[in-house]
This record gives structure tokens, sequence and C-alpha cells, in this order.
């Protein structure tokens, strides 16, 4: 770890008040730092309050920037795609075809395209959309409207009665207003917009326990002939990294296919992230969806931006969908080279092997180490859970502050809390989720420098 410097006054003042200035979402729980620059997974912090005010120093990146920088800060790739992209491909529409867009969508669905064992090709169309929970809003969009005739808008015969979506409590859907609904969390929808039961359109949302397939049996069983959709997130994120039990993706799939239900995933914070492109998946290989969604990867860290694929039978009514945002030639040229090195590379795979790593180092360093502060770890690949006891919960905001002072920066997820189904509560959960390029060195130190934050926070914790 590089010794730390001061920043000059005037920088500090800079970055102050763009503080003041940038909208805080988080009611004041801000952490006091802010990020000078990057490469790699080495990003330059200085604090900017209190005694060490000014004061900069070199952390790792354990997070990737809500886990979207997959090729971590100042990437080669990235950059000559940005500099071709503005150079050569031009701009269009989704009104117009572009090259450049049916070059990357050839490469992922053609015959011999990189995601044809999920989205066989000439079944599956796609759109891009702006961000993860815009992406989730076209999926919502396009259940809807599988129910009603796209030019007459009137429902059609296998439409009729379809009232119910399924989703899970613990989810995270996105924050837009559209998709708040899947959430089964009354904060976060309180005063926003609201799906409705009733009239023909109307929809309800219910939720069940993630990863207790006995009840979604059940459920189908009651209510399968209303049953129109299923949303599910294959790994869930913000409730905690929660791993579904073996067979359960499957057997969903199963039930959705049996009761007439469409299959929703939201893939947009695994994707590429489980040591395989999509965690929809097992050892008998792809589990079959009607919609996915991508996000955060898929713009290699330098864009925002969200993909979905779905049945070519799923569609919505005539400029239902336009977006000035659905796969522009930029974005494409950046997700077509960014998954292309991604490939020669062998980041995938090679994410398994490091994935099985980490968890033995958060096991053995953390859980093990700290049984006051972790009581679990979870994960696959580069996507990892640590979650906390009640005690460490209790203080999160300085356990936060001491970890990054060791020198890493992670991120911590809500967790599932309380859960119906006599399952246990889940208290909030260390993600750590380091972008692809990651090495066994890095993880190493990653681990070594949580548990030198965790150590310092222990001696002060009451």
């Amino acid at each position: 770890m590089t010794a730390p410097v001061r920043v000059p006054a005037s920088t500090l003042r800079t970055l102050r008040f763009g503080r003041e200035v940038h909208l805080d979402h988080y009611g004041g729980g801000r952490l006091p730092f802010a990020v000078l620059g990057g490469q790699g997974l080495r990003q330059r912090f200085v604090e900017l309050a209190g005694a060490h005010a000014g004061t900069a120093f070199e952390a790792i990146d354990a997070s990737g920037g809500y886990a979207s920088a997959c090729l971590g800060a100042g990437s080669e790739v990235a950059r000559q795609a940005l500099d071709r992209a503005v150079r050569e491909v031009g701009y269009a529409t989704d009104e117009l075809e572009s090259l450049e867009r049916a070059r990357l969508l050839y490469r992922l669905f053609g015959p011999d395209g990189l995601w044809a064992d999920h989205f066989p090709t000439g079944q599956y169309h796609a759109s891009g959309r702006n961000s993860g929970s815009e992406g989730m809003e076209l999926a919502l969009r396009l259940l809807l409207e599988s129910r009603v005739d796209s030019r007459t808008l009137r429902p059609t015969g296998t439409g009729r009665g379809r009232d119910l979506i399924l989703a899970f409590e613990g989810a995270w859907h996105g924050w837009t207003g559209g998709v708040t609904p899947l959430l089964n969390r009354g904060y976060h929808r309180a005063g926003l917009p609201r799906l409705s039961p009733d009239g023909p359109g109307g929809v309800t949302v219910e939720f069940l326990p993630f990863g207790t397939i006995d009840l979604v049996e059940s459920y189908c069983a009651d209510k399968g002939d209303r049953l129109l959709g299923v949303v599910v997130e294959p790994v869930q994120g913000d409730a905690g990294i929660l791993l579904p039990p073996r067979g359960y993706l499957r057997r969903l799939a199963e039930l959705c296919r049996t009761h007439g239900a469409l299959l929703v995933a939201d893939e947009v914070l695994t994707f590429a992230k489980t040591g395989r492109f999509f965690a929809m998946s097992d050892e008998q290989g792809p589990v079959p969806t009607d919609v996915t969604v991508v996000g955060k990867s898929i713009g290699m860290g330098v864009l925002s931006t969200s993909m979905v694929m779905a049945r070519r039978t799923l569609t919505v009514r005539g400029s239902g969908a336009v977006a000035t945002s659905d796969l522009r030639p930029l974005t494409c040229a950046v997700v077509h080279d960014g998954l292309s090195h991604i490939v020669h590379t062998g980041l995938l795979a090679r994410s398994a092997d490091l994935g099985r790593h980490l968890a033995q180092r958060l096991q053995r360093e953390l859980v093990e180490e700290f049984p006051d502060l972790y009581r679990q770890t979870r994960g696959t690949g580069v996507i990892h859970g640590v979650e906390l006891t009640e005690r460490a919960a209790a203080r999160l905001a300085d356990l936060r502050v001491d970890i990054l002072r060791a020198g890493v920066y992670v991120e911590f997820m809500a967790g599932a809390g309380r859960r119906s189904g006599g399952l246990r509560y889940v208290f909030p959960t260390m993600r750590v989720a380091p972008p692809l390029i990651a090495t066994t060195a890095d993880v190493d130190e990653i681990v070594g420098r949580v548990a030198e934050g965790s150590r310092v926070f222990g001696k002060g914790a009451p």
C-alpha cells in the first residue's frame, strides 16, 4: 500500500462543492471519500472530512462500480472500442439498421453465436436500454402486452384471466417507478406508481420466499391458471448474494411452461459473474427463459446500458418500445469488442477458479477469524457475499470506513431481512465482486485488507 499524500486545498474545495451539489441518494449516509482516478483494480481515494481530510491513498476496488466495471479502470480494450466507434461507426436510431448493431447481434445470436445456446437462432429478438432498471421495465411491458393484440390492444384468448405476476421476497429489480411493484419492500413502493389490479388490464404482483420450490409448486397448483409470469434473479443480489438450491431454477422454468406462464430472468447483476455469461444455467446446460435482461458488466464499465432478449412471439404495440438508447452503434461497438476480449482471454473460465479460491479465503480469514462480525459467506465466480452479524450491522457505517482506510473498497447489500416460510433473518451483506481481470494475488490482497479493517473495527466496536 503506497504512502498517503495530501491533495491541494483547491482540489479538496472542488470535491466538497461537487458533493454538496450532487443529489444525495443515501439520506445523509454517503461515505466521506472521493475517487481521484484509477487503473485496473487500483483506485486513488481522498478523505473529505474529519482529521484526515485531504489525505489521499490507494485502495483496491472490490466492487467494480456497482459490479459493472468488469474490465477494471482504464481498460485499453474499452478505450480502443470507444475510439473505433467514434471514428468509424456513425449513429443510427432503432428505425434504421446499423452495420455495427448487426455485427454484434450476429456475433451473439447467429448460428454459432456466443449466446445461441441460451437464445437459439431465429427464436429470440433483442433490444437495448440505458440501464438494468429500464431493461426490466421493458421486460414487464412484454409480459403485460402478451395478453393483448398489439394492434387493437384487446385481450387475446390466451391472455384472458392472466392477472398475477409472481416475484420473490428480497429481490431487487431496479428503482424506477415502473419496476418498484416487483419489490416486496413497502419503503421503496410507497407513493410511487403501482400496477392496478382493476379492469381488464389489471395485474397484481404476489411474493414468495426465494429458493423454496415447494411453495412455488403449491402456488402454481392453486393459481397457475391466472399466472402471467414469474420474475426471478438467478442469484439474489441485494438480498445478500443468495444462491438457489440445486435444481431450483430448472424446476421454476418447468412450472412456468406447464402452467402457461412467462419466465423473466433478471441477470442485470449476475451477467458474466458466475463463471459463465448467464447464471440461468445448471449441470444440464442453459435454463430456458422467455425474457432475459442483462446489464452492468455488459457496458464494460464505460457505458451504462442493458440488453433485453425475448422470444419473438413477445412484442409491444407499434412505437411502444422506441428508445434513443436502443443498441446505438457506439454501444454495440463497446459490447462487441469487450465480449470478444473476455472470450479470447478466457476470463469467464478463470473467474470460476478464482471464485473457489475467494470463497475459501473469505471463510477462513473473515467468517472464522471474526465470528462476532461475520456469520456466513456465499457466492460463486466473482460475486460473493459475507453476511454481517447483528452486532456488525448495527455499526455498518463505521465498518465501511475502517475497511476502506485499510485499502479496499467493498459495497454492502441491504440483506433480505425477515422472510416468510420460516426462513431466517438475513442481515446486510458485504458484496465482494471484483472485476473479471482480478488475479489470485488481487483476491488475496482484498481479503487481507478487509481482515485488517475488521480488526481495527473490532478494537473500537462496543
